[in-house]
């Protein structure tokens, strides 16, 4: 009796060791979060990662991009069952307030920057010129009525940030 058991923890073990061994470790936006380039004027910014995650990630997130996502619905504070469903709408009027600031605050011109929406939040990432005035293009973004909040991850020119892609590896 003890040696089938033995055989049944083994072979449970032996399974889960196949399943990892086997897990996808390609980088994907397995969330269909909204992530897009808004400016280029920096060549030589390495490409962030965004929401690009692996299965392992995807799996450990999951759970919670569902207890966070569903929260506000059961609340009663969100007209949509899940706030990841507002990022589509919210990336368009993203892109409608960017061309309206585009004059004033020239961020066309001094950055090379990637947008991610998750869950309502807007994440900035890429590069920025040393004397680009980031200040006043983070208050001009803010300037809306569609989001929580703009997280503010921007860095200057050429300078690497953590989550940022860099000749195929992850930079911290």
């Amino acid at each position: 009796m003890k040696s089938a058991i033995r055989l049944i923890v083994y072979c449970g073990l032996f399974l889960v060791g196949i399943d990892s061994a086997f897990a996808d470790d390609t980088l994907k936006n397995r969330g269909n979060d909204p992530f897009f380039r808004i400016s280029n004027a920096l060549a030589e910014c390495p490409v962030p990662l965004g929401p690009l995650i692996t299965e392992q990630q995807w799996l450990g997130e999951s759970h919670y991009r569902v207890e966070r996502g569903n929260s506000c619905w059961v609340e009663g504070r969100c007209r949509l069952s899940n706030s990841y469903n507002y990022d589509a709408e919210i990336a368009a009027a993203v892109q409608r307030r960017l061309t309206s600031i585009a004059a004033t605050t020239r961020w066309k011109d001094q950055t090379s920057l990637w947008l991610v929406l998750q869950r309502r939040f807007i994440y900035l990432q890429g590069c920025v010129s040393p004397d680009f005035d980031k200040k006043t293009f983070l208050s001009e973004l803010s300037t809306r009525p569609w989001s929580v909040s703009p997280i503010r991850k921007t860095l200057t020119a050429l300078h690497p940030t953590p989550g940022c892609r860099s000749s195929g590896s992850r930079t911290t």
